[in-house]
């Protein structure tokens, strides 16, 4: 059986993060939902080999904080540039200043195997699985595939619209 441990990556997800997060769920009963959904092979590859996308059960969705708020003519937006880690390449980071968080529709886990994040000496644990992040999607929102995902997030981080 491949367990899922919690990775100390997650743990920046908390309240006041601008992150998904959960007030009622502590980290060790998210990575056990995600192994219990792994089982039932409600999980899809991610980008790579050794990471997997795996589908939060309903009975949960909830519990969880949904980050985004639609944008509208009001909506102010502020842009920084920031790294998720001090070794990794800056990238851009936009956030609305105001708006209502949107509804969870969907919550995905994502998990790195160990092989992969041994690599570059990330592991938490020695378990199979580590929880990397949690992403609530909102209501009524279609996730892109990894790929797609991927390629616009790369396309973003080189390219800006100018202003007028």
């Amino acid at each position: 059986m491949e367990k899922v441990a919690v990775n100390a990556f997650v743990t920046r997800q908390v309240k006041g993060s601008g992150k998904t997060y959960s007030s009622s769920l502590t980290f060790e009963e998210i990575a056990k939902d995600a192994e219990n959904q792994m089982k039932k092979e409600e999980f899809r590859d991610g980008y790579r080999d050794g990471v997997r996308i795996v589908k939060g059960s309903a009975k949960y969705i909830d519990q969880f904080y949904c980050p985004y708020v639609k944008i509208d003519s009001n909506t102010e937006l502020i842009s920084r540039t920031v790294k998720r880690q001090e070794n990794e390449e800056p990238y851009i980071q936009t956030r609305a200043k105001s708006g209502k968080p949107l509804v969870a529709g969907k919550v995905e886990y994502i998990l790195y195997h160990h092989d992969v994040l041994i690599e570059n000496n990330e592991n938490s644990t020695n378990e199979d699985w580590e929880l990397i992040s949690i992403h609530a999607i909102p209501n009524g929102i279609d996730n892109y595939t990894s790929e797609e995902w991927a390629e616009a997030v790369k396309f973003l981080q080189k390219y800006a619209a100018l202003d007028k």
